[in-house]
């Protein structure tokens, strides 16, 4: 969108809020950079330059705004629509690959060569894979910095930066402010420093968000010991790449309230793109909206919730071994296979609050599991234990930067994975806002009673007129029937 120089004056002009991570305004004047709705009078139209991220604009020598704070910014929504390499890379780069593998380890997982992705990336985002993985560290070093007392060292390393010198110089060049300025300035605010260690932060989404489907379902599927719904927020445990943490996340008006807590700082920003994923909270809901309001059977239910949000997973192995739990038999079944297997296999885990108990075990632990002391139908045994073998063994790979396409035909050749388990995994652990779920029984129930096409090959057909936003449209219709998931817990 940053080429196109009259819609983003219009967006700068308007302070429309929703552009915000879709572009970054420079202002040659001054040297910063800022986000659409930066709430400053907007500078003339010859002083903007236009930028498709902040690692652009700090490349090309801007600082952060201090009023709109850009960095802090919902992510761009075409990350997580798109399915082509430049997208599953920017997906891998917020879940901090490049800091824990480099370029190289970047490259191996998409299959091209680091050259390539360097290439692919600066054409279209204006900066390299180095440069992106430097502007999210700056920006995991402020919120290190405003909300834990840690040191300064501790801040840099956890932050994935090499040494203190270059954790100082780029603070400074990025916000115009040193370390130690910006905790004072911290804490003078609502953003001090807690002493329990618990990391406090904001995470910002695009309005409208609709909570009740998207807390609803996370807390109607929670497996016991893992998760849980308490006092207005959905709880968690985190696997992360250097220990574990736990999380609760709680719907404000404005964004999402987030508190963690991380045996180890460096899993900050895991943790953070990890919950971001979850609650999908970089989506477009006006772009999706208004392509579902074009069915005149589908939009009284948009119109009656606007701002529905597919509930994803922090982790898409987890997630793939629930959905096999989870075949056809009910929500409540499908937590209970669950949690015994959390109970049986799980890293147990102290909480302050004492409702989570367990880490969801990792496929190495699951697979050396005896499949007869699941309490499960032969046929699915072999299902559950192929697919945690195949995981475990690296033959099949789920996650931030798989091949959507690639992974349904994978999924497809082990033993008793039907459309269903596919299509859902596809929509919930690997983040396709395509996937549909035509066979579903609520998705049937739904469309028998709006009028759609009943058989799933008719549906399929109707539903063409929804794309790219299948995986929306089945939020709405499960709408229709009155289940838990569609509603907040009290």
């Amino acid at each position: 969108m940053h080429t196109d120089t009259e819609r983003c004056v219009r967006a700068v002009q308007s302070k429309d809020a929703r552009f915000d991570g879709w572009f970054f305004t420079a202002v040659l004047t001054t040297g910063i950079y800022c986000r659409p709705s930066c709430p400053v009078v907007p500078p003339k139209v010859r002083n903007m330059s236009f930028y498709p991220s902040a690692a652009a604009c700090q490349q090309a020598g801007f600082r952060a705004c201090k009023r709109c704070r850009p960095d802090t910014s919902p992510g761009s929504p075409e990350w997580n629509a798109r399915a082509d390499s430049v997208a599953r890379a920017m997906r891998l780069i917020q879940d901090g690959v490049v800091d824990r593998e480099g370029v190289p380890g970047l490259a191996a997982r998409l299959g091209y060569s680091a050259r390539q992705i360097e290439r692919q990336l600066l054409a279209e985002l204006g900066a390299g894979p180095l440069a992106l993985a430097r502007s999210q560290r700056a920006q995991t070093a402020r919120v290190l910095i405003e909300t834990t007392a840690l040191p300064m060292a501790a801040v840099a390393f956890a932050a994935g930066f090499a040494s203190i010198r270059t954790f100082n110089d780029t603070v400074r060049e990025v916000f115009a402010l040193a370390p130690g300025e910006l905790r004072t300035r911290a804490a003078r605010g609502a953003g001090a420093a807690e002493a329990s260690g618990i990391i406090a932060l904001r995470l910002p989404y695009r309005a409208p968000l609709n909570p009740s489907n998207l807390f609803g379902h996370l807390a109607a599927t929670a497996v016991p010991g893992v998760e849980e719904w308490r006092d207005g927020a959905y709880r968690r445990t985190l696997t992360l790449p250097h220990g574990h943490g736990t999380v609760a996340l709680s719907p404000r008006s404005d964004h999402i309230a987030c508190r963690l807590s991380l045996t180890d700082p460096r899993d900050l920003t895991q943790a953070i793109s990890r919950c971001r994923r979850l609650l999908d909270l970089d989506a477009d809901p006006v772009a999706v909206d208004e392509q579902l309001r074009s069915d005149p059977l589908l939009a009284p239910l948009v119109d009656r919730a606007p701002g529905r949000r597919v509930p994803r997973t922090v982790d898409a192995a987890e997630f793939a071994v629930r959905a096999v739990l989870g075949q056809q038999v009910s929500t409540a079944a499908a937590r209970t296979h669950a949690a015994r297997l959390v109970t049986a296999h799980g890293v147990p885990v102290e909480d302050p609050e004492g409702g989570l108990t367990h880490l969801f075990p990792t496929p190495e632990a699951l697979a050396g599991l005896d499949p007869e002391a699941l309490a499960l139908p032969r046929s699915r045994r072999t299902t559950l234990t192929t697919l945690v073998t195949a995981l475990a063994e690296g033959s099949l790979r789920l996650g931030e930067g798989t091949d959507w396409e690639q992974a349904r035909a994978e999924l497809t050749a082990l033993p008793g994975f039907g459309p269903w388990t596919v299509e859902v995994i596809a929509m919930r652990a690997l983040g396709d806002p395509d996937a549909f779920l035509p066979t579903d029984l609520g998705i049937r129930r739904a469309a028998e009673r709006l009028g759609l096409p009943a058989t799933p090959a008719a549906l399929t057909a109707r539903a063409a007129d929804w794309r790219p936003w299948r995986a929306y449209a089945v939020q709405y219709l499960w709408t229709v029937d009155d289940h838990p998931i569609n509603h907040l817990p009290v």
